[in-house]
């Protein structure tokens, strides 16, 4: 059977009507393949047709300022993805005259971009043979030669690239590329895959050895930290609050929140009021309420944020003013978000 003959043909015949695959537009291309890294494409499709719209072309994007990526960003996390596709626009920009670079040792070389994004814009725009592997693009190869090499270690990336790039329809790679990619999305599904229908069943090793829901194998390497978060939330009768932009090479860096008191775990009022930012922040005649009695529980990657909002009312004006019907101008986590609009309601 050829593998990439049969995964073609299935694609012609299934993939879904998704606005990038509209174009060979190389910028379209690298925007949605940005915005669906770590992000379902339900709920990626809205941001890239806001994006697309607000920022037709690659210059509109670069001449754009952090703050309003951010806040067109805001939901989809990874906030990091967002800065590297603004200072990336403007590699392109500055550094290609605006034309996007059709190579993939070029497109590499842009800021946020690695070797999955490279090969998908250099195969689908540009015909290059470079072979994608993404979770999808794991999971089919895995199941179908019944591979159990972890997929997240140096040895398994560089095996399953190797296959991949062993199996890639050469004549026309963009083809195959989203074909696979797409198989394996709406077909090989990490759960329930339809292997009854499947057009390739009667080769998948995996499906003759039983091994099908135990692939693909991956290490257990994350190990979750746990972060207690107090957020100050200033009410007073002039309806301002106080917003910051956080700092650092942290999470959300460059977004706005509420003035923050990290504890090692969760406390009351009391340590709250004692705290040096807290009286920093406010006067002695400040009080202090907890708007949520049960703490919210934000899961990162790699953390868990444990967060109380603490409404604070006080007449002393402190630094970083705003009034609260501006709040909506300002990118913020989805976490303070959800509170804001929670909070408003």
């Amino acid at each position: 059977m050829n593998f990439s003959k049969v995964l073609i043909q299935w694609y012609l015949q299934n993939d879904r009507d998704l606005p990038w695959r509209k174009t060979k537009n190389p910028y379209f291309v690298w925007l949605s393949e940005i915005i669906l890294q770590q992000t379902r494409v339900a709920q990626g499709t809205p941001y890239y047709l806001t994006f697309a719209k607000e920022f037709p072309t690659v210059f509109d994007l670069a001449s754009a300022s952090e703050k309003d990526v951010l806040k067109l960003w805001q939901g989809l996390g990874y906030y990091s993805r967002a800065r590297n596709l603004h200072f990336a626009a403007k590699q392109v920009v500055h550094d290609f005259g605006g034309t996007f670079p059709d190579t993939y040792e070029k497109i590499i070389k842009l800021k946020g971009v690695g070797d999955y994004t490279a090969s998908a814009i250099s195969s689908i725009c540009f015909q290059e043979p470079h072979a994608v592997v993404d979770g999808n693009v794991y999971r089919v190869l895995a199941r179908y030669f019944n591979i159990h090499t972890a997929i997240n270690s140096s040895k398994g990336i560089k095996e399953f690239k190797a296959l991949a790039q062993e199996l890639i329809d050469v004549t026309q790679p963009g083809t195959f590329n989203q074909a696979i990619m797409e198989f394996g999305a709406l077909h090989c599904k990490p759960q329930n895959p339809l292997c009854d229908s499947c057009p390739l069943s009667e080769s998948c090793l995996g499906l003759q050895q039983k091994t099908i829901k135990e692939l693909p194998f991956k290490e257990r390497k994350l190990k979750i930290k746990k972060r207690y978060f107090n957020y100050l939330v200033l009410k007073n009768t002039e309806e301002k609050t106080v917003l910051t932009e956080r700092k650092g090479k942290g999470i959300w860096q460059g977004l706005f929140e509420f003035p923050l008191i990290e504890t090692s775990h969760l406390v009351e009022e009391e340590v709250i009021v004692n705290n040096e930012e807290f009286k920093r922040l406010f006067s002695e005649k400040a009080s202090i309420s907890l708007f949520n009695e049960k703490e919210i529980v934000h899961k990162l990657s790699h953390q868990h944020l444990y967060t109380r909002f603490w409404i604070v009312e006080d007449k002393k004006v402190s630094e970083n003013v705003i009034s609260w019907d501006r709040i909506e101008e300002y990118p913020v986590p989805i976490l303070i978000s959800n509170f804001i609009k929670s909070f408003s309601s």
